[in-house]
């Protein structure tokens, strides 16, 4: 719980503009330093610090124009406000956000979803920025020099030779143009709805190779932390759909390649950073993942 009164009271006020009576606003800090202030069946979004307001004015129109209803979670203004404290905020439907410890986690309809967000018209996005995976790989090398854990001197040697590659493909990876990339994608992302399910969190919409919303799965799938069923449903009912990050049949892996590592070594930096110093398990498939690299 967060207290700031000014803030709080603003969040009230917000809320009730978009049709909730007054009632205790629940504000959760998340992991990537955003803030969820929930009134009701509204939910606002206090953006990180470092958010660009006419970057976020720009996704938030692409999410709102043309076939966008069909892919995302439709926010209830189409316009950033800025909260008291400075940070951007964004206004949104309280919906069903999926939880990864679900039993039947629907990686087919996921995998459509995806496609389709990948085959969204791209002139209706030709003005968002470049989608941040790459340089998600650079922030997390600079977080593990940080981190107390005996696995971190082997993340430090893997990250700079990610950083590399990833610079060295950034010239092949333009060959992709303007395809629409959810930037930061994963189960936790999606909602469920009357509609089916969405896409949420606009926060790393850009464009660029859609191979990169694909890298989470497959990347744990190599790893060994998602089970096959899963990755072929993922991956099956992508290509059905006519997903453009990989070719629609044979293998998938000299696109998939890069991405993949580089997410799996952002997942164990994310995962080491919460767990206790010399844990004794922490991550260790997506440790022993990066150690093969």
């Amino acid at each position: 719980m967060v207290s700031d009164e000014p803030t709080t009271a603003w969040l009230s006020r917000l809320a009730t503009d978009f049709g909730q009576r007054a009632r205790e606003v629940v504000r959760l800090t998340t992991s990537s330093g955003a803030e969820l202030a929930v009134v009701g069946d509204v939910v606002v979004k206090l953006h990180h610090p470092r958010t660009d307001a006419a970057g976020l004015a720009v996704r938030l129109g692409a999410v709102t124009r043309g076939t966008g209803s069909a892919v995302w979670v439709q926010p209830l203004d189409d316009r950033p406000r800025q909260a008291p404290d400075g940070r951007l905020a964004t206004v949104w439907p309280r919906v069903d956000v999926l939880a990864t410890t679900d039993p039947d986690l629907p990686w087919v309809e996921a995998g459509a979803l995806l496609a389709a967000l990948h085959r969204t018209d791209r002139g209706s996005v030709r003005r968002l920025p470049a989608q941040g995976g790459p340089a998600r790989v650079a922030r997390a090398l600079t977080r593990v020099r940080g981190l107390d854990h005996r696995s971190a001197p082997m993340l430090e040697r893997l990250g700079p030779r990610l950083v590399d590659e990833v610079a060295a493909s950034a010239v092949a990876a333009s060959a992709a143009g303007c395809t629409p990339v959810h930037g930061d994608w994963h189960l936790g992302q999606l909602a469920r709805t009357e509609d089916g399910l969405r896409l949420l969190d606009v926060d790393d919409l850009g464009t660029g190779d859609p191979a990169w919303d694909l890298a989470r799965p497959a990347g744990f799938w190599a790893a060994g932390a998602l089970e096959d069923a899963a990755w072929e449903g993922f991956l099956g009912a992508y290509r059905e759909a006519g997903g453009t990050a990989v070719p629609l049949d044979g293998d998938p892996w000299p696109r998939l390649d890069l991405p993949a590592r580089c997410a799996v070594f952002v997942a164990a930096v994310r995962l080491l950073a919460v767990q206790p110093p010399h844990s004794a398990d922490p991550a260790s498939a997506l440790l022993e993942a990066c150690a093969r690299m």
